[in-house]
């Protein structure tokens, strides 16, 4: 983003309005979701994913199982 387009932005937003854009990308927010959240929780999803799968590697038992969520 060039200085000349955060300067306009910031010009056509009035005081105490939310930015038309999000805070880390130049991405316009759809009901307050970005592609930066959402590719973060994503990222998220996936680490938690893989220690599901490590814990179940190691202990020999599933998850829900292991957890004592099912007898």
């Amino acid at each position: 983003m060039t200085s000349s387009s955060t300067e306009q932005t910031s010009k056509d937003s009035a005081p105490g309005q939310a930015p038309e854009t999000s805070a880390t990308t130049s991405d316009v927010p759809a009901f307050g979701w970005s592609a930066y959240a959402e590719r973060i929780n994503g990222r998220f999803a996936m680490v938690g994913f893989a220690a599901v799968l490590l814990v179940e590697a190691i202990s020999h038992d599933t998850f829900l199982h292991w957890a004592g969520l099912v007898p």
